[in-house]
Parts: C-alpha cells; sequence; structure tokens
C-alpha cells in the first residue's frame, strides 16, 4: 500500500509529467521541421484552425474530443497523447520510488530520455542540445557516488564508439548513429558505469522484441534492418533508475 507521501509525489509529478509531455510531443513535431516550438500558437494541421485552450489540457482534452479537431473532426496525430500519457507514467513513477525531492530528479532523466526516444523513432535523431545538458544534469544529479558517474559517461561514450568504428571498418558501412554514444555517455552520468552493461543488454532484449513483433505484423525484417538504438537504450535506462533507487531503499 503506497503512503501518503508516495502518492502525493506520484500526483504531483504526474500531473507536471502530462504538462511536460504536452511541450516534448510539441517539440519532436516542430524542431525537425524548423519550427520554433515556444513561438506560436498550436493549430490543427488539416484545417488551421487554432486550439483552443480548453483543447490543450494534456491527455483530458484528446479523451474529450476523442482524439479529433473540435473544428472539423479530423484526426489529432495520437503522438500528443501518446507522449503525453508516457510523460505523466514517468513522472509518477518516480514518485512512487523516490517520494522525496530526489525524485524530480529521477523525473527529469526520464523526461529527457522520453523526449530523445521520441526524436530518434520519428526523425532517427539525437541532438546534441538534449544529450549534452542531460549529461550534465546527471552528474549534478544523479545517485551513487560522482566518481562512478564521471566514469560512466566516459566509458559510456567511449564504449560505444570504439563499437561504432569497428563496425564500420569491418563491414564498410556505419551501423551506429552518431549520437548513439553521446547518449551512452549521457546514460552513464547518471547511472554509473557499472549499469552500463545491463542498460545494453536490456536495450537488445527490447530491439529483439520489437523485431518479434514487426515480423508476427507481416513485416520483412532483415539483417541490416536499421532500429532506433537511441530509443531501446533510453526504454532500458528509466527502468534502471527506478531499479537503482527502488534497491538502495
Amino acid at each position: 500500500m503506497w503512503t501518503a507521501d508516495e502518492a502525493w509525489w506520484a500526483l504531483a509529478l504526474g500531473v507536471a509529467g502530462a504538462c511536460i509531455g504536452s511541450f516534448v510531443a510539441a517539440l519532436s513535431v516542430r524542431w525537425p521541421m524548423g519550427r520554433s516550438v515556444a513561438q506560436g500558437r498550436s493549430a490543427c494541421d488539416a484545417c488551421g484552425a487554432t486550439i483552443r485552450a480548453r483543447d490543450l489540457v494534456p491527455v483530458l482534452s484528446a479523451l474529450a474530443l476523442r482524439g479529433r479537431c473540435r473544428d472539423c473532426a479530423a484526426p489529432i496525430a495520437p503522438i500528443h497523447w501518446r507522449v503525453e500519457v508516457a510523460a505523466a507514467a514517468i513522472g509518477a513513477s518516480a514518485g512512487l520510488v523516490a517520494a522525496s525531492p530526489f525524485a524530480v530528479a529521477g523525473a527529469v532523466f526520464g523526461w529527457g530520455l522520453l523526449a530523445l526516444a521520441v526524436l530518434d523513432l520519428t526523425h532517427w535523431w539525437l541532438p546534441d542540445r538534449l544529450t549534452l545538458p542531460l549529461a550534465i544534469a546527471g552528474l549534478a544529479l544523479g545517485p551513487g557516488m560522482p566518481v562512478g558517474r564521471v566514469i560512466g559517461g566516459a566509458l559510456g561514450y567511449a564504449g560505444l564508439a570504439l563499437v561504432a568504428a569497428g563496425y564500420r571498418r569491418w563491414r564498410g558501412r556505419e551501423g551506429l548513429g552518431g549520437g548513439d554514444p553521446k547518449l551512452l555517455g549521457a546514460i552513464g552520468c547518471w547511472l554509473g558505469w557499472a549499469m552500463l552493461p545491463a542498460v545494453l543488454v536490456i536495450a537488445g532484449l527490447v530491439g529483439l522484441g520489437a523485431v518479434a513483433v514487426l515480423r508476427l505484423g507481416g513485416r520483412e525484417v532483415a539483417g541490416d534492418t536499421a532500429l532506433p538504438f537511441g530509443a531501446l537504450m533510453a526504454a532500458a535506462a528509466y527502468p534502471a533508475w527506478l531499479a537503482m533507487i527502488g534497491w538502495g531503499t
């Protein structure tokens, strides 16, 4: 049974997460197109009507409108409510596990990973302007000894960069994107070096699961089919943080 503190932190960070998820979804749609995230009001992609404030309440507006524009009834891209729900779940889980101001740090880690994962899934892009601040935040706010996080950042980046270089030399083509080693370095700055093997193993297992789902859905998957490895690492890293905090308490 949850304590009052756990319930309060989960609720507060869950609500905050839904709001942040709305921003992350807008970021993932606008930024790759060169559009400002901070300027300009949201509008329907089909009819161009400005979306009213009452229709911008995270998650709830999507439910009330059944995922459609109030003016023209055209479907609104589901990425918005899906990211909002994911961000709310990240915040709530951090609140339940940590139930203290430290939960905010974990939620920030999860929300940063979510933004990078969405951009990697939709545009194969892990921008340095998100990865570098995430790494710096990890060095300042991550659990455990600082020296372990510094080593984790260095090993995460260098190890995956060496794997990418070796694959390029062996196969004569790119096997990893340039942002993947930087993201693993940022993850190491949060989790420390000891958790990096677990993150890579879990990311690989998630990738195998994704391949199995694609095959069951009738899609062809070959040995050289690209997968968004950054998104897979993000999916593994946040549960690893939750486990670290849970085991520590």
